[in-house]
C-alpha cells in the first residue's frame, strides 16, 4: 500500500479526491460552492486518471440539477457506482429522484456543501438549511466537521452505502469547510480498496437492470398495496447505523483514526455538553479544552449521522453526569417546535432514556427534559467563535436558561439572543494568525491559498487558510485569514487577534479599520503608493494612533510599482506574499521565495508559458528591495480623516444600515434593523464610493468629437455626458471642462464628458472605444487613462456638479443614435461587476431607453450578483423617482418569474379598464378614451399618457366610490410598462431553457435579454451549450467537443418571437436599433448579446475590440427576425465572414490552452470550429434571402406545382 503523505488542500479537493477514486460515473452541475467537486474529476478525467477501478471515471455535466439526478438514477438502475455534487436550490431541485432512489434501496452518495436556502434573499453561504430539507427522502446523512473529515467521511460514506443498501448524503459547510485549506493526511488507492468491498459492488451490479436479467421498476401502485410496500424497506434503515459504525471501525483499523456515530469530548463528569454537528464541532472542542484547563465541567457530543437517528448511541455517548444540553441547530424552520437536531434530542431523551430507565436514576443522564434548551448559530456562514461558545454554556448555568435562543447577532426583535464576550480568545500566542486585505482579482487569495500549502507541505507546521469575499464579482474586498500552529486547528472560525496585517490596497485605510484586530505588537505591511519616509503623512489619523497605541512594526512597499516594472499589471499577489514570509519568518526567507517560484511555474506555467513564469520571478526578486520599515514619531498629528462609510446627506436606511454593511460592521446590525420580507431601497450604489481605481479617465474636449461611444460602453455608468444650458455655469467649479454641443437638437447649448472618479474601476473600456485621436500627440485620445490620485479631488467635485445639472428632455432627444442613448441618464449604476464586464453595458443601456418602466426578472448568476448584491443596489431612480424594479426568483425560472410579472401587468390593464368604463360618466367619456386608446409607442406618447394618468389621480380623488378607490391602487397599470427577464446562457441555454421556450411560445409581450458569456461566469466558468467548440472551460478540460447550441434560430421557428442576435461592440447601432426594436414589438421578443467575460483568460480592457473581431470571422453573427417585416422577417447584419478563426481563437486563453497541451486536438477542434461558422453564415445568408410576402410565397407555390400538388407529393412519400 501507498505510503500516505499530508498535504494542504481545501475540503472540496479532499472529497472530490476520494468521489473520484471510488466512482465510475459523475453526473454533475455547476452551483457555488461544490462547483470545485466536479471541475477536478472532470480536469483529472481529461487527464487520464483512473479510479480504483481501473477506469476513467465519466464526468458528464447536465443541464440543470434535477438532470443530473435523472442521470445519475439511470447510472445507478444500470449498474455503474455513480455519485453527483450539488448544495442549496441544485439538491432541492434532486429531491425528487433522491425519494426514488432511496425507495428503491440504490446505494450512492451525494457530496453535499450544505448551504443557505434562498428565502428573503439568496446567500451563496453555508448552513444545514438545505439538507434539513431532504430529511424525508430517506437517505442517510453523514456530517464531516474538517477538512480531514470530509476526506474520511466521504470514503467511509462510499463503503458503507454499499453494504446498506441505503443512498448517503455525506455534507459539509459550504465554504467554512469546502474552501477552508488545512494540512490533512491524504488517503491513497490503497486505502480506498481497502475500504471498498468488491462483492458488494458485485452484489449492486447484478442487481442492475439488465436484458440478461429482465426486472420491472418504478411500478404504479394502488391504495391497496402502497401502504405495505413502503414499510418493507424498515429493517434496512435499522441496521444502517450499525453498518456506519462497521465501516468507521474498520476505517479506524486502517488510518488510526477513529470516528463514531457520536462523538464526544470533554470531561467525563460534564455537567454542561453541547451537542452539535458539522464544523462547529471543532469551535465547541476548541474552547472546551480551554475550559476544561479551568476547571470547568463541560463537553461536547459530535453528531455524525444524522439519519437514520440512533438514540441508542446518543445515550451511551453521553455522559452519565450531564444535567444540561444545549442543542446547536445551524438551521431556522420557522414555526416549528424546535429545529430538527434539537427535536431529535428531545425525543431521544424523553423516549429511550426513559425505556432504559437512565433519566430518573440519582446522578442519571438527564433529569428532565426543560434541561434541554435549543438555539441557532452560524446560518449563512455567520461566524461562530469560542467566544460565542462559552456564551452558550454560561447560558447553561443560569438557573433559568433560554429554551430557545439565537448565538451570534443581536437579536432585540424577539429577545431570544445570547450575550458573549466578544474579546474572549482561547488562542495561544505560539499560533501566527495573519490577515490579509485584498482587492478581488488583485491576486491576494491565491497568494494566500498558496502560502498555506508551503507551510503547510513543507514544515511541521499546521496550516489553515479561509477567505471571506462577497458574492459580488472582482473589485469587492477579500480577507484572507491564516493561521500556523504547531497543533491541529479545530476552530474554523476567523481570525480576530491578528499578529500579522496586511492592507494590500492604500484606499483601504480611509474606509477600512484594518487595524482592528491587530494585537499589541503585531506587524503591519501596507502596499503604498508612498515612499517609507512620506507614509506617516498619508495616513488617517484614526490609523496613526492604533499604530502608535499598539506599537505595531510597520513596513510599506510600492507592489503596484514592483507590478508595473517587472511588466505584471495591477497582479501584486506574489510581491506581497514574499513581504510576508520575509517579515512573519515563519520559515527562512530563501526557502520560501525558492517555493514561491516553484508555485509561479505550477501554477502559470500551462496557461502563458515561460514569459509569465519569469515576470513572476522577477517580481518575487524585486520585492525584498522595495520593502522598508517606517520609523514612525511618537505622536499622530495627520489632518486627515477616515471617510464615513457613506456621505452624510444619504438617507437614514441608508447610513445607518447599509453604512455598518460597508464598513464591514454587518455584523454589528440587531434584527430590528432588517425589512422583515427582504425588500430594499434602489439606487444605493451612488452612497458607497469604492473607489478602487489606480488609473481614471480624463477628458480632452479639444479633440471630442462627442460620438458617446465612451459612456456607451462604461460597464460602470462611471463615464457620462450631458448638454445643458451654458447659463449653468455660473455655479461650475473653476476646472469644470466644457465644449459646444454640436448638433441641431440643443443649439447654443454645451456639451461635458465627465468621469465618477470614486465608481470607476479604471478598465479602460473608454479609452479603447474612444475614436478621436490627437493628430499631434501620438496615442493621445479624448478620454486618456491617468493616475487617479493626480485628479481626484478635482474631479470629485466636478462630478458633484455634474450631478446637479438637469437632465435632458427625453421628446427632444433622437434616442435611435449612440449620441441620443448617451444623453439619457442609465438608470443602472456603479455595480459590482468585474472591471470591464461585457455584460452590464447592455443592462445600462437598456435602463437609458426603458428604465423608468421596466420589470426586471433576473435569473441567479452574474446579473442578479452585481444586480442586487449587499450592501448597495445599482439600480437606480430618475429625477422623478421612478426606475426599474427587479427582483430575483431562482436559476431556472427567470422566464417563467417574468411571465408572471407580465401576467399580473395583462390582467390589471384590463382590470383599470373596466374600473375607466364604470366611470366615465364621472371622468368624461373623452378623458377616458385618450387613456385606453393611447398606443404608448413613442417616448411622447408615453409622457402624454403619464400627464393623463396623473390627472386621472386627481380626479379620482375627489370621487367617493369604491370603484374610484379601488382604481387609485391599479391606475398606474395604465402606463406601459417593459417586463423583462435578464440572464446568462447557463440559465437561456442549460437549466431554463425549457421555461424560456414555454414563455416565448405564449405570444405574450415579454423581452428577454439573455447575457452571453459563453460560460456560466458567476459559478467559475464551466460550459454551457453557449460554450464554442474548441474552448477550454471547466467541465470541458479537454475542450468543448460540440458546436454552439443556436438559440435564436429555435426561437426563430416559432415564427411570431421577436429575435435579435447583437454585439455592442461590434456594431452599437445595430444594437441600438435591435433592442428598441424588440422593446416596441408587443409579442415575446429575444436578444442575445455577446458578453466578453473575464473567464476567457482576455485583457479586458480590451474587450470591444474583441467584440470587433469575433463579428468580423463570423464567430458572432449579427442578425435580427421581426415578425413585423412580412417580407423579409430575417435581416443579417454581418458581412462574409473575414480572416480565419483561428487567429480569433489563439488569443484568448480559453481556446489557447489547448493548443498548448493538446495541439493536435486543438488543430482538430478548430478546423471543426471553422466549419461550423461557414455553415452557419451560409443558412443564414439563405435565410435572409428569402421572400415571404404573399407574392412571392404564391409564386414559389406554382413552380412546384401549386399547394394541391405539394400535398400530394407529401402524401405519397409518406405511404412510400
Amino acid at each position: 500500500m501507498e505510503k500516505r503523505r499530508f498535504v494542504t488542500v481545501d475540503g472540496n479537493e479532499a472529497t472530490a479526491n476520494i468521489a473520484h477514486m471510488c466512482n465510475e460515473v459523475m453526473a454533475i452541475y455547476p452551483i457555488t460552492p461544490s462547483s470545485g467537486l466536479g471541475e477536478m474529476p472532470d480536469a483529472w478525467a481529461a487527464a487520464g486518471r483512473k479510479s480504483i477501478f481501473g477506469t476513467v471515471p465519466h464526468v458528464v455535466e447536465m443541464q440543470s440539477e434535477a438532470g443530473a439526478a435523472g442521470a445519475v438514477h439511470g447510472a445507478l438502475q444500470a449498474g455503474a457506482i455513480t455519485t453527483t455534487f450539488t448544495a442549496s436550490q441544485g439538491l432541492l431541485l434532486m429531491i425528487p429522484n433522491m425519494f426514488k432512489i432511496a425507495g428503491e434501496l440504490t446505494p450512492t452518495v451525494f457530496h453535499v456543501t450544505a448551504r443557505t436556502i434562498a428565502t428573503h434573499a439568496l446567500s451563496i453561504f453555508g448552513d444545514h438549511g438545505d439538507v434539513m430539507a431532504c430529511r424525508s427522502t430517506g437517505w442517510a446523512m453523514l456530517a464531516s466537521a474538517s477538512v480531514q473529515e470530509a476526506q474520511d467521511m466521504a470514503l467511509i460514506a462510499h463503503a458503507a452505502t454499499l453494504e446498506a443498501r441505503v443512498p448517503f448524503i455525506h455534507f459539509y459547510e459550504g465554504f467554512r469547510i469546502s474552501h477552508e485549506v488545512n494540512k490533512i493526511e491524504q488517503l491513497t488507492e490503497g486505502d480506498a480498496r481497502a475500504m471498498i468491498d468488491m462483492d458488494l459492488i458485485a452484489t449492486h451490479r447484478e442487481r442492475a437492470l439488465s436484458p440478461e436479467r429482465p426486472k420491472l421498476r418504478g411500478t404504479a401502485q394502488n391504495p391497496d398495496t402502497f401502504f405495505q410496500a413502503r414499510e418493507a424497506c424498515n429493517k434496512f434503515y435499522d441496521a444502517c447505523p450499525a453498518v456506519v459504525q462497521k465501516y468507521m471501525d474498520k476505517f479506524a483499523a486502517l488510518t488510526g483514526r477513529q470516528y463514531h456515530l457520536f462523538d464526544y469530548v470533554g470531561a467525563p463528569d460534564a455537567e454542561r455538553v453541547i451537542v452539535i454537528m458539522g464544523a462547529g464541532g471543532g469551535v465547541v472542542e476548541e474552547t472546551i479544552e480551554y475550559l476544561m484547563k479551568k476547571g470547568e465541567k463541560v463537553g461536547v457530543l459530535k453528531v455524525r449521522l444524522f439519519r437514520p437517528w440512533d438514540g441508542r448511541a446518543f445515550m451511551a455517548a453521553l455522559p452519565k453526569t450531564v444535567k444540561k444540553i444545549a442543542v446547536l441547530d445551524r438551521t431556522k424552520e420557522p414555526g416549528a417546535a424546535g429545529e430538527p437536531l434539537y427535536q431529535d434530542v428531545v425525543t431521544t431523551i424523553s423516549e429511550v432514556g426513559q425505556v432504559d430507565n437512565l433519566s430518573h436514576k440519582e446522578g442519571g443522564q438527564v433529569a428532565n427534559p426543560s434541561h434541554i434548551i435549543g438555539g441557532r448559530y452560524g446560518l449563512s456562514s455567520k461566524e461562530f467563535t469560542p467566544a460565542m461558545v462559552a456564551g452558550v454554556f454560561d447560558e447553561l448555568n443560569k438557573p433559568n436558561p433560554k429554551r430557545m435562543f439565537t448565538v451570534g447577532i443581536n437579536d432585540d426583535a424577539t429577545k431570544i439572543s445570547v450575550e458573549y464576550d466578544p474579546d474572549y480568545s482561547t488562542e495561544g500566542d505560539d499560533v501566527v494568525r495573519a490577515v490579509f486585505f485584498g482587492l478581488g482579482s488583485d491576486g491576494t487569495v491565491s497568494a494566500n491559498r498558496n502560502s498555506v500549502k508551503i507551510i503547510g507541505e513543507n514544515t511541521p507546521l499546521h496550516a489553515q487558510g479561509y477567505f471571506v469575499y462577497d458574492s459580488r464579482k472582482a473589485g469587492s474586498v477579500t480577507t484572507s485569514h491564516v493561521r500556523f500552529s504547531p497543533r491541529p486547528i479545530k476552530g474554523s472560525y476567523l481570525v480576530h487577534k491578528a499578529n500579522f496585517v496586511a492592507c494590500h490596497q492604500f484606499h483601504f485605510l480611509e474606509r477600512i479599520d484594518v487595524l482592528s484586530m491587530a494585537v499589541p505588537g503585531a506587524t503591519f505591511l501596507l502596499n503604498s503608493p508612498y515612499p517609507a519616509d512620506q507614509v506617516w503623512n498619508h495616513l488617517p489619523d484614526e490609523v496613526q494612533k492604533q499604530i502608535l497605541d499598539k506599537k505595531l512594526k510597520f513596513y510599506v512597499i510600492d507592489a503596484y510599482k514592483v507590478a508595473r516594472e517587472a511588466e505584471m499589471g495591477v497582479r501584486i499577489n506574489t510581491i506581497m506574499q514574499t513581504c510576508f514570509f520575509k517579515l512573519a519568518n515563519v520559515i527562512p526567507a530563501d526557502e520560501a521565495i525558492a517555493r514561491i517560484k516553484d508555485a509561479i511555474k505550477a501554477t502559470y506555467g500551462k496557461k502563458g508559458g515561460g514569459k509569465i513564469v519569469e515576470k513572476n520571478n522577477a517580481a518575487v526578486d524585486a520585492s525584498l528591495a522595495a520593502l522598508h520599515e517606517v520609523k514612525y514619531p511618537a505622536e499622530a498629528a495627520s489632518k486627515l480623516k477616515m471617510i464615513p462609510p457613506v456621505p452624510e446627506h444619504a438617507p437614514a436606511f441608508v447610513k445607518d444600515v447599509l453604512g455598518m454593511m460597508i464598513a464591514n460592521r454587518g455584523d454589528d446590525l440587531p434584527v430590528s434593523a432588517f425589512p422583515a420580507d427582504g425588500t430594499f431601497p434602489t439606487a444605493t450604489t451612488q452612497y458607497e464610493k469604492r473607489s478602487v481605481a489606480q488609473d481614471i479617465p480624463i477628458w480632452d474636449p479639444s479633440i471630442c468629437t462627442q460620438c458617446g461611444f465612451c459612456s456607451l460602453v462604461c460597464p460602470h455608468a462611471a463615464i457620462r455626458m450631458k448638454a445643458f444650458d451654458p447659463a449653468l455655469l455660473a455655479d461650475a467649479p473653476e476646472d469644470f471642462k466644457t465644449t459646444d454641443y454640436k448638433g441641431k437638437e440643443f443649439p447654443g447649448w454645451k456639451f461635458v464628458v465627465q468621469v465618477a472618479p470614486d465608481d470607476c474601476t479604471g478598465c479602460g473600456l473608454c479609452v479603447e472605444a474612444c475614436p478621436a485621436k490627437d493628430k499631434e500627440r501620438v496615442k493621445h485620445k479624448a478620454v486618456d487613462m491617468s493616475p487617479k490620485l493626480d485628479h481626484l479631488a478635482r474631479e470629485q467635485a466636478n462630478w458633484n456638479y455634474f450631478l446637479s445639472l438637469p437632465d435632458v428632455d427625453r421628446s427632444q432627444v433622437k434616442a435611435e443614435t449612440i449620441k441620443g442613448s448617451q444623453l439619457f441618464r442609465p438608470l443602472f449604476e456603479f455595480s459590482g461587476a468585474c472591471a470591464g464586464c461585457g455584460e452590464t453595458p447592455y443592462v445600462k443601456l437598456l435602463t437609458q431607453f426603458f428604465g423608468d418602466r421596466m420589470l426586471i426578472a433576473n435569473a441567479t448568476g452574474c446579473s442578479s450578483i452585481y444586480g442586487g448584491n449587499l450592501p448597495c443596489t445599482p439600480y437606480c431612480q430618475n429625477t422623478d423617482g421612478r426606475g426599474p424594479s427587479w427582483s430575483n426568483s431562482l436559476f431556472e425560472d427567470a422566464a417563467e418569474f417574468g411571465f408572471g410579472f407580465r401576467l399580473a401587468v395583462d390582467q390589471q390593464i384590463e382590470y383599470a379598464q373596466y374600473l375607466l368604463r364604470q366611470l366615465s360618466p364621472q371622468l368624461g367619456d373623452d378623458f377616458v378614451s385618450a387613456i385606453t386608446d393611447c398606443k404608448q409607442e413613442t417616448e411622447q406618447e408615453i409622457i402624454a399618457q403619464r400627464e393623463r394618468v396623473a390627472e386621472l389621480l386627481k380626479r379620482l380623488a375627489k370621487i367617493d366610490s369604491p370603484e374610484a378607490k379601488t382604481l387609485l391602487a391599479s391606475a398606474d397599470y395604465l402606463i406601459r410598462k417593459s417586463v423583462w427577464s435578464f440572464g446568462g446562457d447557463g440559465w437561456a441555454y442549460d437549466i431554463g431553457f425549457g421555461g424560456l421556450d414555454h414563455v416565448l411560445a405564449s405570444g405574450r409581450d415579454i423581452n428577454i435579454l439573455v447575457l452571453d458569456t459563453e460560460v456560466y461566469s458567476n459559478t467559475g466558468g464551466q460550459a454551457s451549450k453557449a460554450t464554442f467548440r474548441g474552448a477550454v472551460a471547466k467541465f470541458a478540460a479537454a475542450g468543448k467537443p460540440a458546436c454552439k447550441k443556436d438559440l435564436g434560430m429555435i426561437a426563430m421557428s416559432y415564427g411570431n418571437v421577436f429575435v435579435g442576435s447583437i454585439s455592442l461592440g461590434a456594431n452599437p447601432m445595430h444594437a441600438i436599433r435591435t433592442i428598441r426594436a424588440a422593446e416596441s414589438y408587443r409579442g415575446p421578443s429575444l436578444l442575445i448579446a455577446f458578453s466578453h467575460c473575464i473567464g476567457w483568460g482576455i485583457d479586458m480592457s480590451q474587450g470591444m475590440s474583441i467584440q470587433k473581431e469575433a463579428v468580423a470571422c463570423g464567430y458572432w453573427p449579427l442578425w435580427s427576425f421581426d415578425p413585423r417585416n412580412e417580407s423579409h422577417p430575417f435581416q443579417l447584419a454581418s458581412k462574409q465572414p473575414a480572416g480565419a478563426f483561428k487567429d480569433f481563437a489563439l488569443k484568448e486563453a480559453r481556446f489557447a490552452m489547448l493548443a498548448r497541451s493538446k495541439p493536435e486536438e486543438s488543430a482538430r477542434l478548430l478546423t471543426l470550429g471553422q466549419q461550423d461558422i461557414n455553415r452557419r453564415y451560409n443558412l443564414y445568408e439563405q435565410l435572409a434571402g428569402v421572400d415571404h410576402s404573399s407574392a412571392a410565397v404564391e409564386l414559389a407555390s406554382a413552380e412546384r406545382g401549386g399547394n394541391g400538388d405539394a400535398k400530394a407529393t407529401e402524401a405519397k412519400e409518406v405511404e412510400a
